[in-house]
């Protein structure tokens, strides 16, 4: 293997965006970009879905040279201050001119042609851009193809932007780390409020959407890496029920729960995505269940209506202890049945402790047997096991570990990673049934088209030395995101002025559809979403 400083000096050097490490308050805003609408020819980014900007391409008002070329200078001009990209693809204006030449031959082949899109640096692509999940471990990595949701985005038209950055391992190296760092990528901030954090570990996927870094952007889930992101940076975030996108091509936590979804600035650009992501993957066995449910169209699910009638399971718990919070939610509530919506107030839904205890110990097995047959399977020179990465961290541990270890990593390697013994299929089974039965006890009990619960607390002060914040917050992505059930999270407000909120709307597998209407219809009547500020800091 090349020695580790020379793969360094080559990403320093190789015109590639890689965030640095001062911080946001010693950044200065760009002139003219924080202090302005983004507006490209005429139209406003901020209030356009992929619908308009499809419109006005065909109309030859704009093009996909004109929207990939006013994201990368964008990206120039204000990741200084996010760190939310870690490399923009050389290939991107490239391949907007051959999406505008099949426009102008053929029409577009699908919502999302021309659409530039930035993708989590734990998903696979076949190009000149690295997959290294924020670690230089994975710097010379060389994977043989796109993800297959990827491979579906090029097919219908989209160009792949560059690599968004996230924290390091997807969070699961370190019970101490901050929200949004990698090695790689630095620290990402938060565009509301920059010295607050963009939770995560889609952090540079909710920030980049939120600030227009791209029209839309990729993320992960295992438990709320889209989902918090997306209430801390007011964009909307969809987590797909497990196996309806395919996990082939992500690097892994656990297949149990791991999927990619969209974060999107509103919910018509998210339905979008996930109707073209969706798919059979004859590499992932898991997607074969949802083989009945892969051809549906969610655009036909945007209905403004959707609340009227629906029966809606109000969730208080995860916030019940924070009064900033619960003065948002409670607008959201009110929003509700202004809609139309009937409200079963106070829900129960047991069981939550039982789900959490069982799903770390599982997800450490997981993330020993998956991790290592990823890193056996991907071509390059690397660390082979997670053996190898943990040892390369100590290695390098002034540049990997220059603020939190890897005691994770260390208690996953310590475990077995055998997924037939015995223990670990009694745990999985805990978390798995525990968590679904509380998503559909509750919806049967009560006859619930969905459950709202808060999405976040506010983002908390960047700590790099202590690591994350969530005081007065229970988790509420839990139960959809071990129960494997689809989750969405819509802006729902702003505490101390500049700081979002989400709610979360979720229900039983493939419910897609129904928590998507439900999502839009919220959005519609309420339209609480405003730009970015870029503050240095809360007055």
């Amino acid at each position: 293997m090349r020695t580790f400083r020379l793969c360094l000096a080559t990403v320093l050097t190789a015109g590639l965006v890689v965030a640095g490490a001062p911080p946001a308050t010693a950044v200065p805003g760009p002139p003219g970009i924080t202090d302005s609408a983004p507006v490209l020819r005429g139209i406003d980014l901020e209030s356009a879905t992929v619908l308009d900007l499809q419109q006005a391409m065909d109309d030859g008002t704009l093009s996909s040279v004109h929207l990939t070329n006013f994201y990368l200078q964008r990206i120039r001009a204000l990741d200084p201050l996010l760190h939310a990209v870690i490399e923009t693809s050389p290939h991107a204006l490239r391949d907007a001119a051959t999406s505008d030449a099949h426009r102008r031959q053929h029409g577009a082949r699908s919502p999302l042609e021309g659409i530039p899109v930035l993708f989590k640096d734990n998903i696979d692509t076949d190009d000149m851009l690295h997959t290294t999940a924020g670690s230089f471990a994975l710097l010379e990595a060389e994977p043989e193809r796109d993800a297959f949701h990827v491979a579906r985005l090029r097919e219908a038209g989209a160009v792949i932007l560059g690599k968004a950055n996230l924290s390091e391992w997807a969070n699961f190296r370190s019970l101490s780390s901050s929200s949004g760092w990698s090695a790689r990528g630095g620290q990402a901030n938060n565009p509301y409020v920059l010295d607050r954090n963009p939770c995560g570990s889609s952090s540079g996927s909710a920030a980049g959407a939120a600030a227009h870094l791209a029209t839309v952007t990729i993320g992960t889930e295992t438990n709320g890496s889209i989902m918090c992101p997306a209430g801390a940076n007011s964009v909307v975030g969809l987590k797909p029920t497990v196996g309806l996108v395919s996990r082939s091509g992500i690097v892994p936590i656990s297949a149990e729960q791991d999927t990619a979804g969209p974060l999107t600035r509103n919910v018509t650009d998210a339905a979008a995505v996930l109707s073209v992501i969706q798919g059979v993957d004859p590499r992932d066995s898991g997607t074969g269940h949802a083989a009945d449910v892969v051809d549906r169209d969610y655009l036909a699910a945007l209905d403004p209506d959707a609340l009227d009638g629906a029966r809606i399971g109000v969730w208080r718990e995860p916030a019940a202890h924070n009064p900033e919070v619960m003065a948002v939610f409670d607008e959201a509530v009110a929003a509700l049945v202004e809609a139309g919506a009937v409200i079963v107030d106070d829900l129960q839904m047991p069981g939550l402790g039982e789900v959490l205890a069982a799903q770390l110990p599982a997800l450490l097995m997981e993330f020993k047997h998956d991790l290592n047959a990823y890193l056996a399977a991907t071509p390059g020179e690397h660390p082979g096991d997670l053996a190898g990465l943990i040892e390369f961290n100590e290695q390098h541990a002034d540049v990997q570990m220059p603020h939190f270890g890897q005691e994770i990593f260390e208690l996953a390697e310590a475990t077995s990673g055998d997924l037939t013994d015995p223990d670990y299929l009694e745990l999985r089974a805990t978390a798995t049934n525990g968590a679904r039965a509380m998503i559909d006890d509750a919806v049967a009990a009560h006859n619930l088209d969905a459950i709202v619960a808060p999405t976040n607390n506010a983002a908390w002060l960047t700590d790099l030395d202590n690591g994350d914040d969530f005081t007065g917050f229970v988790s509420s992505s839990t139960p959809a995101a071990v129960s494997g059930y689809p989750n969405i999270t819509v802006p729902a407000g702003y505490v101390q002025g500049e700081l979002p909120l989400g709610v979360s709307f979720f229900a039983g597998q493939f419910s897609e559809p129904t928590v998507i209407a439900i999502g839009y219809a919220f959005e519609q009547a309420t339209q609480v979403r405003k730009t970015p500020s870029f503050l240095p800091t809360l007055p």
